[in-house]
């Protein structure tokens, strides 16, 4: 029996809410996928960086705070990204970036900054 190998696409990241806060703080797969993006803005001693993280769509996962705790991970992966130097300079746009975990003081779903309980 020939072994079949399976390919699915994923949207392209154009449609995922803006660096200003504007629009879901995550990203419905069209093709029913189990898995999800959401934005979130961390920050690092030198660095603000907002960009889409890939979660579970629900279960195992499925957390921002599960992907921070998996001890099991080195880097958590982001696309979309910008990142603004903490001390001033340039922004910069990547489609990718890893950031080791180490080195995360903080993260946030964007545009909760203003928010109170």
């Amino acid at each position: 029996m020939p072994s079949r190998w399976w390919c699915r696409e994923r949207p392209h990241n154009g449609d995922v809410s803006s660096v200003s806060g504007e629009g879901p703080a995550f990203e419905e797969d069209p093709h029913g996928s189990e898995e999800r993006r959401e934005r979130i803005r961390l920050e690092t001693p030198r660095h603000r960086i907002e960009g889409s993280l890939m979660l579970a769509r629900d279960g195992y996962r499925s957390r921002v705070s599960d992907m921070l705790n998996a001890s099991e991970r080195d880097f958590l992966t982001l696309t979309d990204v910008t990142i603004m130097p903490l001390e001033g300079g340039p922004t910069e746009r990547h489609a990718f970036l890893a950031v080791a975990r180490a080195h995360i003081v903080y993260v946030v779903a964007p545009g909760s900054e203003g928010a109170s309980g």
